[in-house]
């Protein structure tokens, strides 16, 4: 029998939105061509509209009110689109032209623009549907400061919709990751690519590209990173077959 619960929601969700997230939009997109020899992935429609709007829809649904999203690959694309969005959302830009950063990289690039409050990152090429409750709105509720420098969403991989990989974590019964992301072997969540971060964890990092892992183990030895289950749909959109299979799915209801 699964131990592992769900972080408990305090029965007033109106723990503090935060007002600043990253969209995490400057990939390559290898995985999914050839739809991304001409145009980037976070451009790439689902279910009639771009991944990216996708992501800042929920972003702002939440209540938050500034996205920095961070550019390289056809970097003039994804900033005209921004431009045309109806902007209910502020849009500030962490331009990596020059390099791309990677996650960890993307982060420390882009810390003067996230600010020094908790905030969320989103990937762009991640789609998800909530469940009862705003999942946005049900990290921020759960977010205890005093002990957590980051809080991932998850799913269990059974739910992992167009996942090919074997897992990435290990919770405990109190929600607290166990042990390092794991790759090469099964585990049985999923991150969703939507967490809150403190910004403290952003400290001595190394120079150039890095993954946000580094930052991660840190906490997870701390004892400072922690999980909750996402309870709506989850779609990995990173390849061009799991577009038809997420909108089957999504039509479908």
């Amino acid at each position: 029998m699964n131990n592992v619960r769900t972080l408990a929601i305090r029965p007033d969700p109106g723990g503090v939105v935060p007002q600043t997230a990253m969209v995490m939009a400057a990939g390559l997109g290898t995985r999914m061509r050839p739809l991304t020899n001409t145009r980037p992935k976070p451009l790439v429609e689902v279910a009639g509209q771009p991944l990216l709007d996708h992501a800042l829809d929920r972003l702002r649904a939440a209540g938050i009110r500034r996205a920095v999203v961070n550019v390289h690959y056809l970097a003039d694309a994804v900033e005209a689109h921004l431009q045309r969005r109806d902007q209910q959302l502020e849009i500030l830009i962490s331009d990596e032209r020059a390099q791309l950063m990677e996650t960890g990289g993307g982060l420390v690039q882009a810390r003067d623009l996230i600010g020094d409050q908790p905030f969320i990152t989103v990937n762009s090429d991640n789609l998800w549907v909530d469940g009862p409750i705003d999942s946005i709105r049900a990290l921020a509720a759960s977010w205890d400061d005093a002990r957590m420098d980051a809080l991932l969403l998850m799913v269990p991989l059974a739910r992992a919709h167009c996942h090919g990989g074997m897992g990435d974590f290990h919770l405990d019964a109190h929600g607290r990751i166990t042990g390092r992301r794991r790759r090469a072997r099964l585990a049985p969540f999923v991150w969703t690519g939507v967490q809150m971060l403190s910004p403290r964890l952003i400290a001595d990092w190394p120079m150039g590209p890095f993954s946000t892992n580094i930052f991660w183990d840190r906490a997870i030895t701390a004892g400072r990173a922690f999980g909750m289950t996402h309870q709506g749909l989850w779609f990995d959109v990173g390849t061009p077959g799991a577009i038809a299979k997420t909108e089957a799915i999504l039509a479908d209801g």
